[in-house]
This record gives C-alpha cells, structure tokens and sequence, in this order.
C-alpha cells in the first residue's frame, strides 16, 4: 500500500474518531449544578414540568428512559420501587424521555403514554424536545440515573443496581443506597457507576 493510502486512511480514522468526541457530550460531574432547571417538559398527563418544579425538599432523581430498548424493560418493574423510596426521603422523581431521532420509531408521545399506564408509572414522565435535556446532562444511555441534593447539586450519576437482567441477583443497590445516605447525611457510596443500557438516540445536528 503507497503512503498516501496509508496517510488518507490515518486521516479519515483521525476525523472518525474526532466526530465521535465530537458527538459525546461531557457528562456532569459530581457537585455540578443541575441545568436547565426551568425548561418546561410535558408529561403523559400533558402537564408541565421543570427539574425546579419536580424537586422536593431533599433534591431531585432524573432518570433518563425510553419505551423501546431492552436494557429499560429489564431494569423497568424496579421504576416504580425507585419513586417509592424518593418519595420517602422527600426527593422528587422525573423520567424523562431523549430518544429525539426515533419519536416516529415508538418513542413518540403516543408510545409515552401506552408505555407509562402499562406499567403504571407513579411518576411523572416527560418528552425532551430536541433531546435537549439530555444532551446538557451528558446522559448518554436508557438508563441513565442522576441525583440532586437539596441544593441541585449532584451526588450520584449511573446505573439502578449491579442486576439489570434479574432483580433477584442484586448485589449493590446503588440507587437506593444513594437515597437513603444521602437522606442521612451520610457519604455516597460510590458516587459514579457505569451507565448500561441503550444509546441515546439525538438528533442529527
């Protein structure tokens, strides 16, 4: 092969992986603020919600889902457990919905709404316009987890547990753990778990 082959195809591996980086958003570190708090979204109720309004008195639990990747529909019957335990540590719970591309591909308002009285969601479920939200937190996967303190700050990012395909083998109930030392007032731990799911599907920019 000449070396201009070998230079072109560097070259296009460079810009490859470049467009890559380029397409992954940072995600919020722990003790960032959360972003856009006032945006409203609407829910399968066709009510308004911000990440202010959803707040409650000891802070704030985005979950980032859809209704078509698999990894959500193992990890899903737990959803309801998750919003249980917020709520009795006065913690708001929003699942919002980022999958911007594919909205005509089972991810649309429509599909929301089946999804969430199938399932009997007891929390609020929102559409991300644009992906927006999602792309100012950083989230990358369904699911993608964040908690906020009282303050908006966040003190957990990653995944419900260490079991996504059977519940019954939980070893780490990363989550629920967060909750409740963080309803204590005790240290996180830990703080950061790896996010496994399906990607998010953004827009095309």
């Amino acid at each position: 092969m000449s070396r201009s082959r070998v230079a072109t195809g560097l070259l296009s591996l460079t810009v490859l992986v470049l467009a890559a980086f380029a397409l992954s958003p940072d995600k919020l570190e722990i003790g960032s603020t959360a972003p856009m708090t006032d945006v409203e979204m609407t829910d399968t109720e066709g009510e308004a919600h911000t990440l202010a309004s959803a707040a409650e008195t000891n802070g704030l639990l985005v979950m980032f889902t859809c209704n078509t990747c698999p990894w959500v529909k193992a990890w899903e019957d737990r959803y309801n457990d998750v919003a249980q335990k917020a709520a009795q540590h006065d913690v708001g719970m929003l699942a919002i919905n980022p999958n911007a591309a594919i909205r005509n591909d089972g991810e649309s308002m429509a599909d929301m709404k089946a999804r969430a009285e199938e399932k009997g969601y007891r929390f609020p479920y929102v559409l991300d316009e644009g992906a927006k939200m999602a792309t100012a937190f950083g989230a990358t996967k369904t699911p993608d987890l964040f908690l906020f303190n009282g303050e908006m700050e966040l003190v957990y990012r990653g995944a419900i547990d260490d079991s996504p395909r059977d519940a019954s083998g939980v070893q780490e109930r990363y989550i629920m753990t967060a909750l409740e030392a963080m309803a204590e007032g005790e240290s996180i731990e830990p703080t950061v778990t790896k996010s496994i799911g399906c990607t998010i599907k953004f827009p095309e920019s």
